[in-house]
C-alpha cells in the first residue's frame, strides 16, 4: 500500500508542478513588472509554498477520516479506498476539458496593484484558497496506513511540487523550453484521471 501512494503522490506531484496555470502567469507578471529570474523564483516558491500548504491542511483533515475509518472498517478499505481512487479518477477524466486548479489574472492583478508587494500576495491569496484536489484521495488512503505515511506524503508533495515549479520557471524564464503548454494544461485532467484510477487498481491487488 506504501508503495502505492508514493507511486501515486509523485506523479501527481510531478504533473502539479507543470501544469503552466501555477507558473505561467507569474512569469507574465515577472516580465511585466522587469522583475529579475531570482526575483521571479523568489515570488514562484512563495506562491508554490502557499499553495501546498493549504492542501496539505486540507490533506491532513481527510487524512484523520482514514485514520478513524481504518478503526471501525479496516476490511472494508481494502476495497473502498481502491474505488475511492479510481472515482476521483473517473470525475476527472468526465471534468479533465474544464480543469483548473485557479485562474490569475494577471492583466488584472497588473491593472489594479502598482506595488510589488501587493501583487505577491495576491497570487500567494489566490493559492493559497485553491488547494489541489486531486492529491485528496491519497491523503486518505495514508491516513489509513498510519503517521508516517501521511508525513511522507506531506514531504513529498511539497518537496516535488515546489522544486517542479521552481525548476520549471528557472527553464522557461530566458525562453530555453520550449513546449505546447495549451497542451498540458487541456489535458492534465485526463493524465490526473489515468494515474487515478491506475493507482487505485494496483492498491487493490496490493491489498490482497
Amino acid at each position: 500500500m506504501l508503495k502505492v501512494i508514493i507511486f501515486g503522490t509523485i506523479m501527481i506531484s510531478v504533473l502539479h508542478a507543470i501544469i503552466p496555470s501555477h507558473w505561467l502567469p507569474i512569469l507574465s507578471i515577472s516580465k511585466s513588472r522587469k522583475w529579475t529570474k531570482r526575483e521571479t523564483l523568489r515570488v514562484t516558491f512563495l506562491a508554490g509554498l502557499a499553495h501546498v500548504c493549504s492542501t496539505i491542511v486540507l490533506g491532513l483533515f481527510i487524512s484523520y477520516f482514514g485514520a478513524q475509518l481504518k478503526l471501525f472498517l479496516e476490511d472494508f478499505l481494502k476495497i473502498a479506498l481502491p474505488i475511492s481512487l479510481i472515482l476521483f479518477g473517473i470525475y476527472f477524466l468526465y471534468r479533465h476539458h474544464t480543469h483548473h486548479h485557479f485562474h490569475i489574472d494577471a492583466q488584472k492583478l497588473n491593472e489594479k496593484n502598482d506595488n510589488d508587494y501587493a501583487i505577491i500576495f495576491s497570487i500567494m491569496g489566490i493559492m493559497f484558497f485553491s488547494p489541489c484536489l486531486e492529491i485528496v484521495p491519497y491523503f486518505l488512503m495514508a491516513g489509513a496506513n498510519g503517521i508516517p505515511s501521511v508525513i511522507l506524503l506531506s514531504i513529498i508533495f511539497l518537496a516535488v511540487s515546489i522544486s517542479g515549479m521552481l525548476l520549471w520557471m528557472f527553464l522557461v524564464y530566458e525562453g530555453t523550453k520550449k513546449m505546447n503548454w495549451h497542451f498540458i494544461e487541456h489535458n492534465a485532467g485526463l493524465i490526473t484521471g489515468i494515474i487515478l484510477i491506475l493507482t487505485g487498481v494496483l492498491s487493490y491487488y496490493s491489498g490482497h
